[in-house]
């Protein structure tokens, strides 16, 4: 398998853990624990997962005027990033919050196009059109699962977390193209963990954990190992081979897989509807991530 191909499968797994997320996250709070109370548990556990990793890999000196673009990449992929998500997430239904997403890659290739010069080629834009129609009629005619308390603030502050997404994705590029993936993203969660700290504290403290059943510690576990710690590196790893508006087009597939999760939990049902939306999407994915006939990384 090409590095081109692995990337492409690392960043399919990414938004097939993600998806699953969404249902799992949901499970947590904000019966069991707070969403800044979560985002502060993920946070911490993932920066204590990726200081332990870096013991063990080779070891590089980051030049002090990248720190600035270190702090920024904490800010846009951590802090602000999980906080609108998280309480976004708690506000809205899974499948709603997931189907928001999508709006990344548009995101991304307008900050790309603002930012670093890219041109928009005509098979990405249709690509991504694509996809936006796959994930409107899920919008639209879908069956959303969960409960939402105030779907109108969690969907928009979803959104949010979609702009912070693509930033983070745009910044981090220059670090990927200049260090080792584990030379600076324990960097990223430190900084990312002391920003989340005086939101989050408060909730985390609050938690009773003597009353938190086994199943939900686990999707806790999973949150913090799986979802944030593997889907990181995996992420990073992806951006080494693929530009930011192709990693961002992957997201395209996560309303896919959380609602393939919730009918598989007996949440949701397999329609018409979900099927068309379903080939949309990965003819959308396909589009933006089919290599061009020229020798340039897509």
């Amino acid at each position: 398998m090409s590095k081109r191909n692995l990337a492409l499968f690392g960043a399919t797994v990414v938004s097939l853990i993600y998806g699953i997320t969404f249902t799992i996250a949901k499970d947590v709070m904000p019966l069991y624990i707070d969403a800044y109370g979560f985002i502060l548990l993920r946070a911490g556990g993932s920066m204590i997962l990726f200081w332990l990793a870096w013991l063990f890999m080779p070891k590089e000196k980051i030049a002090l005027n990248d720190f600035p673009r270190i702090i920024a990449a904490a800010f846009f992929g951590v802090a602000f990033n999980m906080l609108t998500f998280f309480k976004g997430l708690s506000l809205t239904s899974p499948i709603s919050a997931a189907v928001i997403m999508v709006s990344t890659p548009m995101i991304v290739l307008a900050l790309s196009a603002i930012i670093m010069k890219e041109r928009m080629k005509n098979r990405m834009i249709l690509g991504i059109v694509l996809g936006l129609i796959g994930t409107a009629f899920l919008i639209l005619y879908g069956k959303s699962i969960g409960s939402a308390t105030n779907a109108g603030l969690g969907n928009f502050l979803v959104l949010v977390n979609a702009i912070s997404y693509g930033f983070y994705l745009i910044i981090v590029k220059k670090l990927m193209d200049k260090y080792n993936a584990f030379t600076f993203v324990k960097w990223i969660y430190l900084f990312g963990f002391i920003m989340v700290l005086p939101f989050g504290w408060s909730q985390f403290d609050a938690v009773d954990w003597a009353l938190v059943p086994t199943d939900i510690g686990w999707k806790i576990a999973f949150v913090v190992v799986i979802s944030t710690f593997l889907t990181y590196l995996l992420n990073l790893l992806s951006m080494k081979e693929l530009k930011p508006t192709t990693v961002a087009v992957f997201i395209y597939l996560q309303p896919l897989f959380a609602t393939i999760f919730a009918i598989g939990l007996g949440k949701d049902e397999l329609t018409l509807v979900k099927i068309v939306s379903a080939i949309l999407i990965f003819v959308g994915v396909y589009l933006v991530t089919q290599k061009a006939p020229q020798n340039k990384r897509l």
